[in-house]
C-alpha cells in the first residue's frame, strides 16, 4: 500500500464522484481511498472561482510513500496527588484542564456562569425581553466567550502544530465535522460548539476531572509566593497549582489579582465598532455575484494602516451572522458577532476597530486597574446613551460625514438600535482612524459604503497583560499560572487553547 499527495482545481460545486474521478485519472489508478489533506477557496479571478484541494491518495497501485505524519501532542502521564484549579472553561482554561487530567493530576474546574444550556436559555431570555443575566451572558458561562461566536479555528500564532491538531482532533471527536481538519479557513458555527463543549465537559469528567459550575473566584491565599488556597463563592480549595483563564472580561478579577501582587502592564488594544451589511454586499464584492454554489457565505479580512499611528482593521468577520448583544456587565452596552454553522442569514457582519493605547485614551499613564475602569466608563456611556441595551447606529456615510438624519435601517441586531452619532461617542483618535480606514475598505470592496456601524466593540482584545514566563507562570510566583486571552497573550479559540496546552504540559514535565 502506497501513498501520493495530489491537487486539484475544482469547481465550488464539485462532488465526491468528480473528485474520485480527478484522481482515478491523474493517478492512473482504480482501487484507492483518499483523505483530504487542505481545501481553500480561491476567489481572486471572480470569472473563475475554484476550490484548490490537496487530497492524500493510498492504494495498493502507488508504489512509495509520501505521506508525511502530522505531528502529535505527547501527554505524559504522571499520576499525582497534586490538586490543582483552573479558572475558567474557554479554550484556554478547558484544554489546560483537559490536558492536565489526562496526565493524571487531580483537576478542579470552576466556572463563574452555568452550564451551556442554562447559558444559551439566559442569553435567549436577554435577547428576548432585555432582562440582563450577569452570570450567564456572551461572555460568561461554559465555554467562554467563543462559545457564542462565528467559532473561528484560525490562527496567525506559530509553532503550536501539535496543540492545534490536537484541539482539532478532540473537536471532531466531541462531534465537529471533519471539515475542519482540512478547511484552510474553518468554523463551527455556534450551533456546533454547544453541542461540542458539553460532550468535551463530560469526556473531562470521565476521566474523573471536576467541573463546578456558577462558581466565582474571589480571593487567593497565598504564602511564600506560592498559592495555598482558592478561594470561591462555593467554598475554599486547596491548591498545589492554579492556572487562571478568565478571559478578557473579568475586570473584578483582573483587579483582585492586581491587589494580590501579581503584575500586570497595560498593552495596545482596539476598539471601534460593528459594521453591518446584507450579505449579498459581501458576495457580489467578493464573488461578483450574488450566490456561489457550494459556498455559504463570502468573507473578508479589511486592514488600513490609517493615520499611520493607528491601524485599522476588520476583526471577527461573521458571515450570514448576527450582531448580537455582548454587555458583560449591567450597565454597560457593547456588542459582538455570532453566526451558525450554516451562516445563512440574511445579514454579514464585522468589528471595525483602531488599534490604541490606554495613555492616549486617557491622555496621561494609566495603571492597569486605572486603563480597565476607562475602558469601562466607555462602555457604560454607550448604556447611557441608549437608555437601555439598543445598540447606538449610524451609516458608514453619515460617519464618513460625520452628520446625518439619524433614520432607522434594517439589521440582525435583536434588541433594536438607536440612531446616534456615533463619531461623538467614541474617541476622536480612534473616530479619525476608522474614517481614514472605512474609506480604504471602501475603495477595496464595491459597494461597502452601503452598510452601517452599530453600537461599541470593546472585546477584541484585554488592554492590560500579566507579566509572565513562555509557560503562562506569572512573574514572582511559583504556581500561579495566567493562561489565553486574559493573559493578554493570545486571541481567539485555537491560540488561546494552545496556550492553556503549553501551560499544562510545561507544569507536567516539571512535576
Amino acid at each position: 500500500m502506497g501513498t501520493k499527495s495530489v491537487s486539484f482545481k475544482l469547481p465550488t460545486n464539485y462532488s465526491p464522484e468528480l473528485l474520485q474521478g480527478q484522481i482515478a485519472k491523474t493517478l492512473r489508478i482504480k482501487n484507492f481511498s483518499y483523505e483530504l489533506e487542505t481545501k481553500s477557496l480561491d476567489a481572486r479571478n471572480k470569472s473563475n472561482i475554484h476550490w484548490l484541494v490537496k487530497a492524500v491518495v493510498s492504494s495498493p497501485e502507488i508504489k512509495g510513500d509520501e505521506q508525511v505524519e502530522k505531528e502529535k501532542l505527547e501527554i505524559p502521564y504522571k499520576k499525582s496527588n497534586k490538586k490543582i484549579v483552573v479558572v475558567g472553561s474557554g479554550p484556554a482554561g478547558f484544554f489546560n484542564a483537559f490536558v492536565l487530567q489526562k496526565a493524571g493530576f487531580d483537576v478542579t474546574l470552576i466556572e463563574r456562569g452555568s452550564d451551556v444550556t442554562t447559558r444559551g436559555k439566559a442569553i435567549s431570555n436577554f435577547e428576548r425581553t432585555g432582562s440582563f443575566n450577569a452570570q450567564n451572558n456572551y461572555a460568561f458561562g461554559e465555554g467562554g466567550a467563543g462559545t457564542f461566536s462565528d467559532g473561528k479555528l484560525t490562527s496567525r500564532s506559530k509553532r503550536i502544530s501539535k496543540e492545534k491538531q490536537f484541539i482539532l482532533s478532540s473537536y471532531v471527536e466531541a462531534g465537529a465535522p471533519e471539515e475542519i481538519l482540512y478547511m484552510t479557513h474553518p468554523h463551527l458555527g455556534t450551533d456546533n460548539l454547544r453541542k461540542i463543549v458539553k460532550t468535551l465537559r463530560e469526556a473531562f469528567e470521565n476521566l474523573g476531572g471536576k467541573f463546578l459550575f456558577e462558581t466565582m473566584l474571589e480571593d487567593v491565599a497565598i504564602t511564600n509566593s506560592k498559592v495555598k488556597e482558592v478561594i470561591t463563592s462555593k467554598g475554599n480549595f486547596p491548591a498545589d497549582a492554579l492556572f487562571i483563564a478568565p478571559g478578557h472580561s473579568a475586570f473584578e478579577t483582573y483587579k483582585m489579582l492586581i491587589r494580590r501582587g501579581i503584575p500586570f502592564r497595560t498593552k495596545n488594544f482596539a476598539i471601534g465598532s460593528r459594521m453591518e451589511h446584507t450579505q449579498e454586499i459581501i458576495n457580489r464584492a467578493q464573488w461578483g455575484k450574488p450566490q456561489l454554489p457550494g459556498v455559504k457565505a463570502a468573507e473578508y479580512r479589511l486592514t488600513s494602516q490609517a493615520d499611520g499611528k493607528h491601524s485599522v482593521f476588520s476583526f471577527c468577520m461573521c458571515p450570514g451572522g448576527m450582531v448580537v448583544p455582548a454587555a458583560v456587565y449591567e450597565n454597560t452596552n457593547i456588542v459582538n458577532g455570532m453566526s451558525y454553522y450554516k451562516r445563512n442569514g440574511n445579514f454579514a457582519n464585522a468589528a471595525c476597530v483602531a488599534a490604541i493605547h490606554p495613555d492616549e485614551l486617557a491622555g496621561k499613564t494609566v495603571s492597569p486597574i486605572e486603563a480597565l475602569d476607562n475602558l469601562q466608563k466607555l462602555e457604560e456611556s454607550f448604556y447611557q446613551y441608549s437608555e437601555g441595551y439598543a445598540a447606538p447606529a449610524c451609516s458608514i456615510n453619515d460617519f464618513l460625514k460625520q452628520k446625518g438624519k439619524g433614520s432607522q435601517f434594517e439589521t440582525s441586531y435583536p434588541l433594536g438600535l438607536k440612531p446616534a452619532p456615533l463619531w461623538d461617542l467614541l474617541p476622536k483618535p480612534v473616530v479619525e482612524s476608522m474614517q481614514v480606514g472605512l474609506q480604504d475598505f471602501i475603495r477595496k470592496m464595491r459597494g461597502f459604503e452601503n452598510g452601517n456601524l452599530l453600537g461599541f466593540e470593546s472585546k477584541t482584545s484585554s488592554p492590560v497583560q500579566v507579566i509572565r514566563d513562555q509557560s503562562g507562570l506569572c512573574e514572582g510566583f511559583d504556581n500561579i499560572y495566567m493562561v489565553g486571552e486574559g493573559s493578554g497573550y493570545a486571541g481567539g479559540i485555537i491560540s488561546s487553547a494552545a496556550d492553556g496546552i503549553k501551560a499544562a504540559i510545561h507544569f507536567i514535565e516539571q512535576a
